[in-house]
């Protein structure tokens, strides 16, 4: 292969989304820059899968996800893998080379991801919209956030490009948006001072629950239903964790005891919720700290803050299974074959998931829960991410392939 095909399977490499379940597999042989994880595919595909089916409520299937054995879900992972494959792809940027061009190439995925959003949310109101009209669904227009777009028009219209009203099942997007606007920043002192940043970042998630911080909403009251104050420590822990393997260095290194624990939590949270008594009595216990003047954010669940429980658990779950070598097993082996494929096009099967789950939601509104149909249109529209997935992986091999493989000029 010749020198800029090199170069360029390198670049395409560290810039496309590498997600891991742990702030640093350190126990593990961590990749060069230029190499793909397969875990890091692989999980990202599992989340993938899982906010699929979520996003199509009262189905069987449903119950199957993560969020049915924990306390977070996958929009946890979604977060902190998009932290990490920024970390992966941008961080080298703001260590060597021009500063205003690796901010440039961080705020232009911003600017994808901003386009991505209003495409899908614009989408998804023509499809609810002609399901009202053509076949006599008016129903669709009271859920996911809809109604306002006919009861408050114009101010509808000036949120949806503001950001300040978001369709339910649409409010990721927004989130990573922000959060990439904020990256450069982020970069600057991460990559120096790590553990500055996340000192102020949890500074900053504290500060958003104890005063109720949030960006605004608009026309609606309130604010975005994943608080950007809340929801960037996270995304930070996986930024620095990106940072740190970039490098190839551990962030948050292995410790037998550490992982211990973090297990310990997870199968706890496990029973907790899979055993009512035991559950209940957990509640119980963070209701008394609520009593004795504990602030929600410590004490609950709440998801729109990044309740401490939530983050625990989330975290808990990401270093247990990134540090257990058999992940690594797992991830090659042919049977994750498709959850690769669906994690290395992550945007593009996110975007075209949310369009085809509100597309589901509009056809089960007349039905109820019915194992059999619903397995066969959740299992179709995974059909259609998995294929969309293939062509675009074999889209990018071809063109990485294309310097070497074809003379100068064609």
């Amino acid at each position: 292969m010749s020198q800029p095909s090199v170069t360029r399977t390198a670049r395409m490499a560290a810039e496309m989304p590498a997600p891991d379940a742990s702030p640093v597999a350190a126990r593990q042989q961590l990749v060069s820059p230029a190499q793909r994880d397969p875990r890091l595919d692989m999980f990202r595909g599992i989340a993938l899968v899982m906010i699929f089916i979520n996003h199509v409520p009262g189905t069987l299937y449903e119950s199957f996800t993560n969020r049915n054995f924990g306390f977070s879900d996958a929009a946890e992972a979604f977060v902190f893998m998009s932290g990490m494959a920024a970390g992966l792809a941008y961080s080298n940027g703001f260590r060597q080379g021009s500063l205003w061009r690796a901010i440039a190439r961080v705020w232009a995925r911003a600017r994808q991801l901003y386009f991505v959003h209003i495409t899908i949310t614009m989408l998804c109101l023509g499809m609810f919209a002609a399901a009202a009209l053509w076949f006599d669904l008016p129903e669709v227009m009271l859920k996911n956030n809809v109604s306002p777009i006919y009861g408050q028009p114009l101010s509808t219209l000036i949120g949806i490009p503001l950001l300040t009203h978001q369709l339910g099942y649409l409010n990721i997007l927004p989130l990573y948006t922000a959060l990439l606007l904020a990256t450069p920043l982020l970069l600057m002192v991460g990559v120096r001072r790590p553990w500055l940043l996340l000192g102020l970042s949890v500074a900053v998630w504290a500060a958003a629950g104890q005063f109720r911080l949030n960006f605004p909403s608009f026309p609606a009251s309130g604010g975005w239903f994943f608080n950007p104050l809340s929801w960037q420590l996270l995304y930070i822990i996986g930024l620095l964790s990106g940072v740190a393997m970039k490098s190839g260095k551990a962030f948050i290194p292995y410790a037998p005891g550490l992982f211990g624990l973090a297990a310990g939590f997870v199968v706890l949270v496990l029973f907790w919720i899979k055993i009512p008594a035991l559950g209940s009595v957990g509640r119980d216990g963070l209701a008394w700290f609520a009593d004795h003047g504990a602030p929600f954010y410590l004490t609950w669940f709440d998801k729109t803050f990044l309740a401490l429980p939530r983050l625990l658990h989330a975290l808990a779950l990401f270093y247990v299974f990134g540090h257990l070598p058999v992940m690594g097993a797992i991830a090659a082996m042919p049977v994750a074959a498709p959850f690769r494929q669906l994690g290395r096009q992550s945007l593009a099967v996110f975007a075209a998931g949310t369009v085809i789950s509100m597309f589901l939601q509009v056809v089960k509104t007349t039905r109820q829960p019915e194992p059999l149909f619903d397995g066969m249109i959740l299992g179709g529209g995974l059909l259609v991410l998995l294929a969309l997935a293939w062509i675009l992986n074999a889209t990018a091999q071809l063109k990485a392939a294309r310097p070497a493989d074809l003379p100068a000029g064609q």
